[in-house]
C-alpha cells in the first residue's frame, strides 16, 4: 500500500506495474483445474520481477511466497519470455531508414557525434558454468558468463541486442558471430545514406555509423578508437570524442544492472534461462525509461559547458590488437578525426586532451 516501498521491491510503480500485467496477462495466465486453483497473473508476474530485481535464489522468492520451488523456476522461466514477446515490438522494434537517421540527430544534439547511429558494446552476465560445458563460458575475468552485446541510442534506450554469446569470446567475435553484425558486414541495417556534415562540406560524403571500443574491428560503418599510447594530439582529441559519445552504451548497463540486481549476481539458472531474463530486463528497462524520458540518468554536456571530465577510456590508453582494417576504414577515420580537430571542435575539448 506504499507507493515508496512498492517502487522499490518492483522497480517500478504501482501504474506501471497494471499496465505491464495488462500487457502480460494474457500470456501468463492459466486455467483452474478439479486438482488446484492457479496462481494469478499478477502473482506470477511479481514473483519474476522480485527474481530479476534481486537475483535471490528460487527457494528465497518460494519461502517468501509460499509456493514450491519449482513452482518459482517454472513461472520465471515463462513470464521473462512472456515479457519479451508482449514489449518487444513496442519498446524495441526492427530499426528503419528513418528511425537511424532520428538517432543520429540525437547523437549529434546531445554529444556532438555527426552520423552516428548507435553505440555497441558487450556486458558479461556471470553465471555458474554449466555441466560440462569446458572452457566455453570461461571470460577473461575468470568467471563463467554470457555475453550481452547491444546497440544504445542517445536517450539510453537499446535499439538492437544480442543474448547468448559464449563468456569465452571477446566483443569482436560476439559481433562476428551475431546477427546484427551479419547484417552490418552484407549492409542490410537499412542504414541511411552517406550524407554530407553541414559546415563541413570539404570532407564530402561520410557514411553512418556504429561507435565502440578497442575490441570491436575497424569497419565502414564502425568506429573505434586509435590504438596505442603514443599518438598525436589530433588522435587523441579524436578518442575523446569517440569516448564520449560511447559512454551512452556504459551509461545503459550501469542503469540496467543498478535497476535489476540479478546483473551482481551469479545466476545459478541453466544458460537458456539466463537469456531469457536478460531478454525481459532489456525490454524492461526501455519500457520503465520511456515512462521518465524526461529525466535522464547521464547528463550529456552541451556546447556552452567550459569543461568536461575525462572519460577513463582517455585516462587507459586503448590496448594494441590486430585489426585488418580496409583502406577506405582508415580514411574514414582520419576524416572524422579532421573533422574533430577542425570545424567540429568543441570548446571545452582542449582543456580535456
Amino acid at each position: 500500500m506504499d507507493d515508496l516501498l512498492f517502487q522499490q521491491y518492483f522497480r517500478m510503480s504501482k501504474h506501471v506495474f497494471d499496465e505491464l500485467l495488462q500487457k502480460v496477462g494474457p500470456l501468463i495466465t492459466k486455467a483452474d483445474t478439479h486438482m488446484r486453483f492457479s496462481i494469478a497473473p499478477a502473482e506470477r508476474l511479481a514473483i519474476c520481477l522480485r527474481y530479476l530485481a534481486t537475483g535471490d535464489s528460487y527457494r528465497t522468492i518460494a519461502f517468501s511466497y509460499r509456493v514450491g520451488h519449482s513452482t518459482v523456476a517454472v513461472i520465471v522461466r515463462e513470464v521473462a519470455g512472456a515479457i519479451w514477446t508482449a514489449l518487444v515490438e513496442e519498446t524495441m522494434p526492427v530499426p528503419q531508414t528513418e528511425d537511424w537517421r532520428a538517432i543520429a540527430a540525437e547523437f549529434q544534439e546531445h554529444w556532438n557525434f555527426p552520423n552516428c547511429v548507435g553505440a555497441i558494446d558487450g556486458k558479461h552476465v556471470v553465471i555458474q558454468a554449466p555441466a560440462n560445458s569446458g572452457s566455453l563460458f570461461f571470460n577473461y575475468k575468470s568467471t563463467h558468463s554470457l555475453v550481452l552485446l547491444a546497440v544504445v541510442d542517445a536517450q539510453y534506450l537499446f535499439r538492437v541486442v544480442d543474448v547468448g554469446g559464449f563468456g569465452r569470446s571477446s566483443d569482436g567475435g560476439s559481433l562476428r558471430n551475431s546477427a546484427f553484425g551479419e547484417s552490418l558486414r552484407d549492409g542490410s541495417l537499412q542504414l541511411p545514406p552517406d550524407t554530407v556534415i553541414p559546415g563541413a562540406e570539404r570532407l564530402g560524403l561520410l557514411p553512418h555509423v556504429f561507435v565502440g571500443d578497442e575490441a570491436f574491428p575497424l569497419l565502414d560503418n564502425l568506429l573505434r578508437p586509435f590504438p596505442g599510447r603514443q599518438i598525436t594530439r589530433e588522435r587523441r582529441m579524436y578518442n575523446y570524442r569517440l569516448s564520449r559519445a560511447r559512454l551512452v552504451v556504459e551509461c545503459a548497463f550501469g542503469i540496467l544492472s543498478s535497476q535489476w540486481r540479478m546483473f551482481r549476481c551469479v545466476i545459478t539458472t541453466s544458460p537458456e534461462v539466463v537469456e531469457l531474463c536478460v531478454k525481459a530486463t532489456c525490454v524492461l528497462h526501455n519500457f520503465l525509461r520511456r515512462k521518465t524520458m524526461g529525466r535522464p540518468s547521464c547528463t550529456p554536456i552541451t556546447e556552452s559547458t567550459d569543461e568536461a571530465p575525462a572519460p577513463s577510456t582517455l585516462r587507459d590508453a586503448p590496448r594494441m590488437g590486430s585489426n585488418n582494417a580496409t583502406r577506405r576504414s582508415i580514411q574514414l577515420r582520419e576524416t572524422f578525426s579532421s573533422y574533430f580537430n577542425e570545424e567540429g571542435a568543441v570548446r571545452w575539448q582542449k582543456n580535456v586532451v
